[in-house]
């Protein structure tokens, strides 16, 4: 049995397309790293639900938006 190799072969940055490097991999860089990253905190990046939301679940999201925009009035 082989131990996994750390090596490179065949990884592209799936932001920028260039080679991965080891100490990012996926990614090529940090820069790559921190543009993924803001990617899914800005909610770029979203899981689609297989369901929608209820009536009842909708409701209670807009009542709670609508507090919160509210309080930072």
């Amino acid at each position: 049995m082989t131990a996994p190799s750390n090596d490179n072969r065949g990884g592209v940055c799936p932001i920028c397309d260039r080679q991965t490097t080891p100490e990012f991999k996926p990614f090529c860089s940090q820069r790559c790293t921190d543009v993924d990253l803001g990617r899914w905190l800005d909610g770029k990046y979203a899981i689609p639900s297989a369901t929608p939301p209820d009536e009842e679940d909708m409701a209670a999201i807009i009542e709670a938006a609508s507090e919160r925009d509210n309080d930072d009035s």
